[in-house]
């Protein structure tokens, strides 16, 4: 038995250095971390059970048979974080540069399959190359397993992918199709065709960064739900995200008890709100100012700065908060912060988190880039979801509601549970002086004086409708409140709620307006 015992740990020891020293070298000089390395880091210490370790490509061809590396460049296996369960796989850089074949995917398969089984989150760790050439179209065939199993196990257990290197061509796709993507400064990069594919097609100078880095995807195609400036703060802020959700969408998120006062006032809100309706002031300070000790853990920071979305803890309770950001384009709904709420809002629904909207909006961005950009499609994106969705629902009106944005942003009429109103809030169809010159536009014309005129009649509309008591006298809020009570008020809401049962029609699925 010693000898066979000697045997196994020498092919276990093989697995853990099946990349060579000078790989792995090669891999610290850039700041990465290795493969094993990353899964020890994010997983709590010893926890980790490793599966297929002693798994090995069986191709042929190009010489591959001569190279038959155990682990076959994945590491998978489950372990906790936070002593809660969870499944990982670790695509190994200095194994066939991370490059996916027939085994590798087989591995990922198996480990996809026993966290849907079980109902425990999938934390994919990507740094490859893409298909492994040599293998061929077995490669793209396995591709196709792992896409058809990240939409399975969509909605039912929470799905994240961690960019850690390069992640091109198709294997973009299955981080697409997960819930949460995070990215590192400098030396994460996705993209479906490389830069010299893009010089050669169609002339354009970009670089890798440019193309496919961390900020490109935060800021500009929303990709990006997190970036980080190093890996070890990237599987920190993974950590931390999943203390916000349930381990599958059968159960409910942790409660953690953070100590705050339930009761405590917020009198620091009444005096964020500026003297003017045309000046902004910071909608994170308010969200920050009724969350439990502050903290805010906002998702795509970086991309539609108009509309904020990220967790928090309401009374230790997890939530998800959507707010419109008057510092940013006023706040105002456009294409992106339609297409960030939506999403953000279907999961938190998917995966029994209250949802929380702070409304300040003036309405939905003008111009024909919007138009033809389809807002109307991706407007109703945003709609449909908030429609759809059957978590505990409350909105807090700060300032602005006008017009159609605002029966969008969670309203009473869409299937909000409850509605608060700050005293300085506006619902309207429109602001004061677009409805005057509209309405008014005859009166206008013919008076001697239209400046002082219009002043006068935007007075008027200000003081008859730019206020909350028509909306409280219909009941389409529920209450006018001090902004002091809001936190008390929010977490009353919140405990009502938590017997909230709602089932949607029978159907096999709706059409979201995609």
């Amino acid at each position: 038995m010693s000898a066979r015992l000697e045997d196994l740990a020498e092919r276990r020891e093989l697995a853990r250095s099946a990349g060579s020293p000078r790989a792995v070298e090669k891999h610290h000089k850039k700041g990465k971390m290795t493969a094993r390395e990353r899964v020890e880091y994010l997983l709590d210490d010893g926890s980790f059970q490793e599966l297929d370790m002693l798994a090995r490509h069986r191709a042929h061809g190009m010489g591959l048979e001569e190279n038959r590396p155990y682990t076959d460049g994945v590491i998978t296996g489950f372990g906790t974080i936070d002593a809660r369960r969870v499944c990982v796989f670790s695509q190994d850089f200095t194994v066939f540069g991370g490059a996916l074949g027939e085994v590798f995917a087989e591995k990922i398969h198996k480990v996809m399959d026993l966290a849907e089984s079980i109902g425990v989150p999938m934390i994919g760790l990507n740094d490859g190359a893409g298909a492994r050439i040599q293998e061929g179209v077995v490669s793209l065939h396995s591709y196709g397993g792992i896409f058809f199993r990240n939409a399975q196990a969509s909605g039912v257990i929470p799905q994240i992918s961690v960019i850690l290197g390069p992640c091109a061509g198709g294997a973009v796709y299955s981080p697409a199709m997960t819930d949460f993507i995070f990215m590192v400064q400098e030396t994460s990069h996705m993209f479906i065709t490389g830069p010299d594919v893009v010089k050669t097609v169609t002339g354009e100078d970009v670089t890798l960064e440019e193309l496919g880095g961390a900020m490109s995807h935060a800021t500009k195609s929303g990709v990006a739900a997190f970036v980080a400036p190093d890996e070890k703060a990237c599987l920190d802020d993974v950590r931390y995200l999943l203390s916000f959700l349930p381990s599958n969408n059968l159960e409910e998120a942790p409660v953690v008890d953070t100590g705050d006062d339930p009761e405590r006032l917020t009198p620091e809100l009444a005096e964020l709100m500026p003297a003017s309706p045309h000046q902004p002031y910071d909608m994170i300070k308010v969200i920050e100012g009724v969350v439990d000790d502050g903290e805010f853990f906002e998702v795509n920071h970086h991309w539609a700065m108009n509309l904020v979305c990220g967790f928090a803890r309401v009374n230790g309770r997890a939530v998800g908060v959507v707010g419109n950001q008057p510092q940013v384009l006023a706040g105002v709904l456009n294409i992106d912060a339609s297409e960030k709420g939506a999403r953000f809002v279907r999961t938190c629904d998917a995966f029994n988190i209250p949802l929380v909207t702070f409304v300040d909006v003036p309405g939905f961005m003008p111009g024909t880039d919007q138009e033809y950009g389809g807002i109307i499609r991706h407007g109703a994106k945003l709609l449909y979801a908030y429609c759809e969705s059957t978590v505990p629902r409350v909105q807090i009106i700060t300032r602005k509601a006008y017009g159609g944005a605002y029966v969008v942003m969670n309203s009473k009429s869409i299937g909000a549970d409850l509605a608060f109103a700050w005293p300085s809030a506006e619902l309207a169809v429109m602001g004061p002086e677009g409805a005057v010159e509209i309405v008014y536009r005859r009166d206008l014309a013919e008076a001697a004086d239209p400046v002082g005129r219009r002043k006068e009649l935007v007075e008027e509309y200000t003081e008859a409708y730019a206020n909350p008591y028509a909306a409280a006298e219909r009941g389409y809020v529920d209450d006018v409140i001090d902004p002091a009570e809001t936190r008390s008020v929010l977490v009353r809401s919140l405990e009502l709620l938590l017997s909230k049962r709602e089932d949607l029609p029978k159907r096999k699925h709706g059409n979201m307006p995609l």
